[in-house]
């Protein structure tokens, strides 16, 4: 008698080598799973590089002060008077001059024609304080030069240039009844403000007809100054604030997107999944028929059921995975990078870059893998049970 572990390695080998002999309804496993893997890789990656982008604009050591209750800075608002006492709170960094590192901005939104399709879209034009440069490290000018404050110029993240048209250096752009002229773009570490076109917020402010501001961000001096600064402003009788840190903030913002993308994402894989499934079925169950008296055979030399069962798992188990591999695959090269642009909470758009990261296609290999342990365990479990007699008389 054959040990079990020697049963199931020579049984399995045998219906590998035979794989060539049933390709086509082979093809039918690793299509239909590399199919489901694909598409769902590619749609949560659209979360990933939603969340990625505004994540790069999210650091422990800065903060973002709005009126109480907004859910954001379009629905914020706060006065000349109370961003004074925001800039005076303890715990605020301050730059070489001494001034304490702060910028009062305001967020307006643009009719701008995109580029891809030359309808009008949302475009945020923030209008910003020499403070934000200082604030911003990591916004640096990539062509042209800065813009000069107390004039309608505005500098245009990397990300927004390529997605509007008429935002390159020396187009001028008219929004408000005025021109405003481009003369920079700017990069942004990857970050949300690539999508915005900055302004001077004293400029903007009387373009738009506002005398306040949405936002208040400053430099906190390390990340345990976060406390002293936000019960400084909590016990000030005349604000009604809420303090965030930008990590926090950005984290709240692409929240209900990175939901929605989920829920589609899952919802779509889980349907497909189910498909899947049943072709999964269809064909190990072909593969068992066709093999009737092939299984039957080795069961009469004494080759045990569960070693049967075990091997036509392994070979569904083994497309299964060639179907994860070439999904995953395929998710990668053809949308690792690849830029889109979606509506974010402040009701423009914001451009980002799908991520087909390791942890989403290891998702989809596992979920390649339950899908072929379904579709394999009923097929498997019937070539295990087939009656020997009647499996050696069929023809």
């Amino acid at each position: 008698m054959l040990s079990w572990l020697n049963q199931v390695v020579q049984v399995s080998w045998m219906n590998l080598k035979n794989i060539p002999q049933r390709l086509g309804t082979s093809l039918v496993i690793v299509v239909g799973i590399a199919g489901v893997v694909g598409v769902l890789t590619a749609i949560l990656s659209m979360g990933a590089g939603f969340r990625a982008t505004l994540g790069k604009a999210g650091y422990e050591d800065r903060a973002i002060v709005m009126r109480s209750g907004a859910t954001s800075e379009l629905t914020s608002g706060l006065t000349r008077e109370q961003v004074d006492v925001i800039g005076r709170a303890p715990g605020i960094r301050r730059g070489a001059d001494g001034k304490p590192v702060v910028s009062a901005e305001l967020l307006v939104i643009a009719d701008l024609p995109k580029v891809s399709s030359g309808t009008l879209a949302n475009a945020a034009v923030r209008g910003v304080q020499p403070g934000a440069f200082v604030l911003r490290p990591e916004v640096k000018i990539a062509q042209g030069r800065m813009l000069v404050f107390g004039t309608r110029e505005v500098i245009v993240g990397k990300q927004a240039a390529a997605q509007f048209e008429g935002v390159k250096i020396g187009s001028r752009l008219a929004f408000r009844d005025a021109d405003w002229t481009v003369v920079g773009i700017f990069e942004a570490g990857g970050g949300v403000n690539e999508s915005e076109l900055w302004a001077d917020a004293e400029v903007v402010q009387s373009a738009y007809r506002r005398n306040g501001f949405q936002s208040v961000s400053v430099a906190l001096e390390d990340k345990a100054a976060l406390t002293p600064f936000k019960d400084a402003l909590s016990s000030d009788p005349r604000l009604q604030v809420k303090v965030s840190t930008m990590k926090q903030y950005f984290t709240s913002q692409s929240e209900l997107m990175s939901k929605l993308i989920n829920v589609l994402g899952y919802t779509v894989g889980l349907i497909m999944a189910v498909g899947a499934i049943f072709g999964a079925l269809n064909t190990m169950y072909a593969a068992v028929a066709t093999r009737g008296r092939e299984i039957a055979t080795l069961r009469a030399i004494g080759f045990g059921a569960m070693a049967v069962l075990i091997s036509v798992l392994l070979e569904a188990l083994l497309l299964a995975l060639l179907g994860g591999l070439l999904g995953a695959l395929a998710a990668y090269l053809l949308f690792n990078g690849y830029t889109a642009a979606t509506l974010g909470a402040n009701f423009s758009q914001v451009a980002f870059d799908f991520r087909v990261t390791a942890g989403l296609m290891g998702q989809g290999m596992l979920l390649a893998l339950m899908i072929g342990l379904i579709g394999g365990f009923l097929p498997a479990w019937r070539a295990a049970r087939l009656p020997v007699a009647t499996a050696l008389r069929a023809e």
